[in-house]
Formats: structure tokens, sequence, C-alpha cells
């Protein structure tokens, strides 16, 4: 942990967890342990395992990248305290003592459920400690794919076609539910755990046998399912920041190196390409900023999001496909890219989140003790 300036705020890192996406954390996460001003922030890093164990731990940015930080002798069992009281941090030291730390920001670098999810949102609204990022119920809406599509309709956001059912449902009536996605979504379309990360889950039905190992893939992951109507169309993505103002950028376009984008071509094979600003005219980049700011807003997002849209080739048309609400840092992300693209460094980037971290709190502080 870095603690250079000990009157600097300390700011806890949160890496790693329990989601499918525990890897990618770990690599989001050093870029900011990379990239933080350790003159103007005390850095104290804790990694959370896959079986969930919270250590604090000194890993350079490489142990954390090939998980070796889990096994280093000096991490410390802690927790974050959910008591106002304490407002930070838990060490339990293999000498029987216990010590408390505050601590003045969190940044939950955690994708995917128990992480981006609001469940540790949440905990940190019971802690009153600032953190970055969206709060609780825009965390877990926007994680809900079909609450999210929901709210998207509600708020005029244009979506495709699309479609939800419980693991209850399928099983009860698994061939009539299945005759309806053929007749009012038709093929293909893409069938997707309700709540999960970076397409973990997620495949393409072309027929009927597709459908159905489609829906025992997307089973293993969430008890709940999305059925959408595929687009043939681009896919594109904006950054956005801010609370009350959303600020977004012009968006990116991923050139998928497969039949979709799938979570292997984010993170790992390396074979999409990032184009900023994406091949589109510029009444269409307009429109697409225009609606992530809208679909930001709308699902009450705050601190940072990335809006993925498609634009359908022939009709022009702008849809919706989802918000993550805590976007990868990994160095290959869309976010910190986009953002670079507008003249903000990934070290302006992490102070300007912390700032907005901390004009939230204590807003919320003047409301509740004002």
């Amino acid at each position: 942990m870095q603690a250079n300036n000990s009157t600097a705020p300390a700011v806890a890192l949160l890496f790693g967890g329990q989601s499918s996406e525990h890897e990618v954390s770990r690599v989001s996460a050093g870029t900011f342990a990379d990239n933080i001003d350790p003159s103007r922030y005390q850095l104290i890093k804790i990694g959370i395992t896959k079986d969930g164990r919270w250590l604090c731990t000194a890993a350079t940015t490489a142990q954390m990248a090939d998980g070796s930080w889990e096994v280093l002798a000096d991490n410390i069992p802690c927790v974050i305290s959910c008591s106002r009281a304490d407002h930070g941090m838990i060490l339990f030291h293999t000498d029987g003592q216990v010590e408390k730390r505050r601590l003045d920001v969190v940044i939950p670098a955690l994708h995917g459920l128990w992480g981006e999810d609001g469940t540790v949102q949440g905990l940190l609204e019971l802690a009153g400690i600032p953190y970055v990022g969206c709060g609780v119920l825009a965390s877990a809406a926007c994680m809900d794919k079909a609450v999210a599509n929901a709210l998207f309709e509600a708020n005029g956001i244009p979506h495709c076609r699309w479609a939800s059912y419980t693991r209850f449902d399928l099983d009860r009536r698994l061939n009539p539910i299945c005759r309806d996605l053929e007749d009012t979504l038709g093929y293909p379309m893409f069938v997707k755990p309700a709540n999960a990360g970076s397409s973990v889950g997620v495949s393409r039905a072309t027929d009927i046998y597709t459908l159905r190992t489609a829906i025992e893939m997307a089973l293993r992951e969430d008890d709940k399912l999305v059925f959408e109507a595929a687009v043939n169309g681009q896919e594109v993505e904006c950054a956005v920041l801010g609370n009350e103002v959303a600020l977004a950028t012009l968006p990116g376009e991923i050139v998928a190196g497969d039949a979709f984008y799938t979570y292997d071509d984010k993170y790992k094979n390396g074979v999409s390409q990032t184009l900023i600003p994406a091949q589109l005219p510029e009444a269409k980049l307009a429109e697409v900023r225009t609606l992530a700011a809208k679909a930001y807003t709308a699902l009450g997002c705050e601190g940072l999001s990335r809006c993925d849209f498609f634009v359908e080739k022939g009709t022009g048309r702008v849809l919706i496909n989802e918000i993550n609400t805590f976007p990868g840092f990994t160095p290959i992300s869309m976010w910190p890219k986009l953002m670079e693209s507008v003249g903000l460094s990934i070290a302006d980037q992490i102070d300007e989140l912390i700032l907005l971290a901390l004009e939230r709190a204590e807003k919320k502080a003047a409301i509740h003790h004002g």
C-alpha cells in the first residue's frame, strides 16, 4: 500500500471479487494503482478472493494481475465496517491485534455480481464512506438486464425487441415459451443471463436447437434470462462522467473479431479493434452521445458509466444495448480510452472520479444532517 503522505486522503481500492469477472477486475484495479497520484492520496489495496475473503495487501500490479497476491505472507485479513463510528476498515493482525483504519473514499473496481450490482455500494452507504461510481439503485438496475430494459422503454430510450423469463417459467413451460420467442423475436436472437456482465453466459440462437442450448447455458449463470432480437448494426460505446450533469463523449466503435463481442474478445484474444470516434456521420455521433446522457440520467447513474449502443445498418436506428456502471479499466478498455480522447489522462480521470464521489457524499450529508 502507498502511504507517501500521511495527511493525504486514504483511498481504498477494492479488486477481485466473487464474480466471473474476477480476473478482469484485478487488471482494472492495476490501472488505478499505477496512475493514482501518491502525493495526493494514500492508496490502500483490498483484494477479495473468489471465495469471499477480504485481504489488505501490498501487492504489486503484476501480482494483482496474475493472482499471486492472494498468497503473500504480509496480507492482513480485513473487513470494511458497516458502523459509521468506524468510518473505515478493521484489520485482524496475526498477533491478535485489531486495528481500525479510517477510509476517506473507496474505489470499488469490481465488475459483475457482488461488486457492480449494488451489494458493495449498500455496504458503503451503511458505513457512510464516499465511493466512486453509481449508487445502490442504479448499480442494481443496470446489472439486471430485464429491469434496465423496462426502464429504457419507460423513458423513451429505443431498444431492440426483448422478453424475459425466469427459471421457474422455463422449467414449467419451455416448449410454449420457445414458440412465443420464435414468433415475437425470430432468429437470430440472443439469450442472456439477466444478471451477469461482460457477455458471460450469452449466446446466439439461430434455431430451436441452439435456442434450447443457449437457455441451458444462460441458466448456469442466473435464474432469470433475457431474450433479445439480434440487431444488424455497429456496436458503439460512450463514456459518461458526472453526477447531476452527465457529460458523454462521442462514441467509440468496437470491431469485434467474432459473431458478437464475446468475453474472450474483450479481454483475452485481442482480436477486436477500437476506433475513436466511431465510423458514423457527425449527426449520428451526436445522436448517440445525446441518448447516452439521457439513458445515464434516466437510470440514476452517478460518477461514471459506459453506455453501449447498436446503430442499425440500413435504418440508422440507434438502439441502446446496456449500461455498465463500473466499466473495465484494462489497457484495452473503452471508457478510459474515450476519456483520454477528450483530453483527460488516466490520472485526471481518477482525480475527477474521486472528486465526484466526495461531492455526492457531501450533498447527501447536507440533506440528512442539514
